[in-house]
């Protein structure tokens, strides 16, 4: 029987909380009471190692009480994630992608509280929107990147813009709560939207890309010039890039 009233060495302190850093790693979604009974301490000593992960920013709490990744480990995880593979698994995707929509269409990833361009392919029409590839900006105004924040979480998003809401020329989104709301509207419909968000006279739609965790990795966008975008044609432009995202999803989870 263990003895709740004595804490642990300070190596096994360390040692448990790696263990929850692994098990959260890898996706898992933990209580207080799962946390202690992986570990056979009583609550008090995992809500303690919780809570120290979390002011680390390697957890983050949920609306119940469960804990989860913490953007430290979100973002590390994506780090380690090799780029050019997911580039060679979307470029097939992208590039049908394109094809069924004649407009540009870009692969995008997420880079902090930023989305950053790793691929793309521009429309071939004389009015265009150029591909950015290299060039980062803040996700809550991209299409792209509101379809990957919608997957993380509010607790995660709270975590990654603990210092505000950075300014863009653009944007119409100007505080938390309203970046909450906009999110949640994200999560009923599928996919991300921005209506002039990014730059004036740019218009676009994004869904996010999984990996066989269904943990997101990336999104794929379509860029129209707003003088042609046209809001009756939003249910086509979804369901291609749905499409192109399930079918990177496929050649992701066979590598």
């Amino acid at each position: 029987m263990r003895n709740i009233n004595v804490a642990p060495p300070a190596l096994d302190s360390v040692d448990r909380a790696l263990q929850l850093l692994v098990t959260l790693r890898d996706g898992a979604v933990l209580s207080v009471k799962a946390a202690a009974t992986q570990l056979d301490v009583a609550p008090s000593t995992a809500h303690r190692l919780l809570s120290t992960l979390v002011s680390r920013g390697f957890a983050v709490q949920d609306r119940d009480r469960a804990y989860r990744a913490g953007p430290e480990l979100v973002q590390r995880t994506e780090a380690a994630f090799s780029l050019n593979a997911l580039r060679q698994c979307a470029r097939t995707s992208l590039e049908q992608l394109h094809a069924d929509i004649e407009d540009t269409v870009q692969l995008m990833v997420l880079n902090g509280a930023n989305i950053r361009f790793i691929d793309g392919i521009e429309s071939e029409g004389v009015l265009k929107v150029a591909a950015r590839i290299g060039d980062q900006m803040p996700a809550y105004c991209s299409a792209g990147g509101k379809a990957i924040l919608a997957e993380l979480g509010n607790p995660i998003i709270e975590q990654l813009h603990r210092g505000g809401i950075p300014a863009w020329p653009t944007a119409r989104i100007s505080t938390l709560s309203g970046l909450k709301r906009q999110l949640a509207v994200v999560r009923k419909t599928g996919y991300g939207t921005n209506i002039e968000e990014t730059e004036q006279g740019v218009s676009g739609l994004g869904v996010c890309i999984r990996n066989d965790q269904g943990q997101p990795v990336a999104a794929f966008t379509v860029a129209i010039p707003s003088a042609r975008f046209k809001r009756g044609s939003i249910e086509f432009y979804v369901k291609a890039l749905q499409a192109a995202a399930a079918t990177t999803e496929l050649a992701l989870a066979g590598q």
